[in-house]
């Protein structure tokens, strides 16, 4: 099964434009369910009449999964948003179900955690406050404040109590976000999910979130086609509402116009996002989308994986990391130059930071 034939049918399933003529395969069934796109694309393919019943089983059983999923979700969220209220602590959702409001059918964007942003101040009080709601929970991370996030798992679901919604290696991209992302969140708008009210971030701003997020798995751990698709949809929804001159300048002072344009590029070229609703788009970069997205679709985009550094010597250790991820920014560099060279030299700036840092509890 080629590419063309997995993007006309995410294509078809995003826009709701009729049948979708795609042979249905074991393949195409593993790509839509590696990339996140499976309850999106498969109850229009279950139109298809000639499809078997091996695979009508096996794409009724993946909705109803993504459904069953929906419904403990908001649970779990229902839960944890009420408590933070009554504590006087606002958050903003981000992410999956704030992104699923945007599709055609909510229950058709799969998502499989529960991201509240909170800031650096209610951080801590936060924290407190999901332990005690749910007092069962498994507990992984530590509740430090360099870390982007705290993690803790409920009743089977994770859930992401933010201080920061990205976190940015060169001190600059922190300070030029932070106040970026401050804006964005305190005009959160309200949305009803299921009828709990919620807050999810500005449209503009979460425009710009959703492409940093997902250029970063793309850097590091691979992204996913769902992402894009989150991306187009949430620009068409919100087509009125972007700021393209603020847009321009935070992705100007973050050093990622050139990224923003890639987005546009395959999400107009192969998601067919309306041109009129890709702020700032570019079509003389489509070469390089074109590659990044066939990479994206390959698997071949994520990061080559690296074995625990055992080395004794912390220099060695911090030697070896930083030349790690040179060498990924090179990587990067074949779709996107100007943002590899703005991270070899924040790999650079910050490896050294991190090398002479008194704090080490990271390590």
């Amino acid at each position: 099964m080629s590419n063309e034939s997995y993007i006309a049918a995410v294509r078809a399933s995003l826009w709701g434009t009729g049948r979708i003529e795609t042979p249905v395969t074991d393949g195409l069934l593993a790509f839509h369910m590696h990339q996140g796109t499976g309850a999106l694309v498969f109850p229009a393919l279950l139109e298809d009449d000639n499809i078997s019943l091996y695979a009508r089983a096996q794409m009724k059983g993946a909705c109803m999964r993504t459904m069953q999923q929906h419904v403990r979700l908001h649970h779990t969220l229902s839960q944890a948003w009420t408590a933070l209220e009554n504590a006087g602590i606002h958050a903003v959702l981000m992410k999956g179900a704030g992104l699923a409001a945007v599709y055609p059918s909510p229950e058709q964007r799969e998502w499989g955690d529960i991201d509240l942003f909170v800031g650096k101040e209610q951080y801590h009080p936060a924290c407190a406050v999901m332990r005690e709601t749910f007092p069962c929970a498994l507990k992984f991370d530590e509740e430090l404040d360099h870390y982007k996030h705290y993690n803790l798992i409920a009743d089977g679901i994770s859930i992401e109590v933010h201080r920061v919604s990205i976190a940015f290696q060169h001190p600059l991209d922190e300070y030029h976000y932070e106040t970026i992302e401050q804006e964005g969140m305190s005009h959160a708008l309200p949305l009803t999910l299921d009828g709990l009210e919620v807050r999810v971030p500005e449209p503009t701003f979460n425009a710009l979130f959703i492409c940093l997020h997902s250029w970063e798995h793309m850097m590091t751990n691979g992204a996913c086609l769902r992402q894009l698709c989150d991306h187009a949809l949430l620009l068409h929804h919100y087509a009125s509402a972007i700021d393209r001159p603020r847009l321009k300048r935070c992705l100007r002072v973050l050093h990622m116009t050139d990224v923003w344009h890639l987005f546009m590029a395959m999400e107009v070229h192969f998601l067919g996002l309306p041109e009129g609703e890709a702020p700032l788009y570019e079509p003389s970069v489509l070469p390089r989308a074109q590659r990044l997205m066939e990479d994206l679709l390959d698997g071949t985009l994520r990061t080559p994986a690296t074995q625990p550094d055992t080395a004794k010597n912390r220099f060695v250790r911090k030697w070896r990391t930083m030349r790690e991820r040179v060498a990924n920014a090179w990587r990067m560099s074949v779709y996107s130059p100007a943002y590899a060279r703005h991270m070899i030299i924040t790999t650079w700036l910050h490896g050294l930071r991190r090398l002479f840092a008194g704090d080490r509890r990271w390590e």
